[in-house]
């Protein structure tokens, strides 16, 4: 179950997002095209919490960094290992 006031962010590559996705995503943004993604950032709600993901924990540690840098007041959170290591069965969208 989620937390309330919480969404969850894919920063993935759209090859990678075709593959499928945690259940419940909201927002998708590649953090491997930085104008696409900064573009992204900028209309996201600054008060929620993110629950941010990509392959490996990688790119989302980024993500989280340069959102926390953008002013995100809300809680952040990678999924440090990455979905490479999620248990639960991917939706495609």
């Amino acid at each position: 179950m989620r937390a309330p006031n919480t969404i969850i962010f894919d920063v993935r590559t759209p090859k990678e997002v075709a593959e499928g996705q945690i259940e419940g995503t909201h927002v998708t943004a590649d953090f491997n095209n930085i104008e696409e993604f900064k573009k992204t950032l900028a209309a996201l709600d600054k008060t929620k919490n993110y629950l941010v993901y990509c392959r490996s924990g990688s790119r989302s540690a980024k993500a989280c960094k340069m959102m926390e840098e953008n002013g995100f007041k809300g809680a952040l959170y990678n999924l440090a290992m990455g979905i490479a290591e999620w248990k639960d069965p991917l939706v495609k969208k």
